[in-house]
């Protein structure tokens, strides 16, 4: 099982960016499928984006389409989510997520390991 630790929340103002890290041990991100989803009090958690392990291949969500960018460095074993354009919408709890599969899945039931989550609050 790999551990997954997230890092790079904050308070940023609308428009701003931020990158949140998400470091692996244990095992090598080229394992796993990894993901960030994002969740804000009472809700569900939501998918964010995904990069799958074999290809390497991408997707997102709708609403950061555009806005955000899943990447991996396999040397660092870490995976980063560049967020830019930041809304007050995208205020959440983002979460790193990996399950060991070549293909994405936007459902969080379907990834067997999680960070703790980071907080990202922005400011209108």
């Amino acid at each position: 099982q790999v551990q997954l630790v997230e890092s790079g929340g904050g308070l940023v103002q609308a428009g701003g960016s931020l990158r949140l890290s998400c470091a692996a041990s244990g095992r090598s991100v080229r394992e796993y499928t990894m993901a960030w989803f994002r969740q804000t009090p009472g809700k569900e958690r939501d998918f964010v984006a995904f990069i799958a392990r074999s290809t390497g291949s991408t997707d997102y969500a709708n609403s950061v389409k555009g806005r955000f960018t899943i990447s991996r460095d396999v040397a660092e074993n870490t995976v980063f989510l560049q967020m830019n354009s930041l809304k007050p919408d995208d205020t959440a709890v983002y979460y790193c997520a990996g399950r060991r599969s070549d293909i994405g899945s936007y459902y969080p039931g379907t990834y067997d390991s999680w960070g703790q989550g980071t907080q990202v609050t922005v400011s209108s």
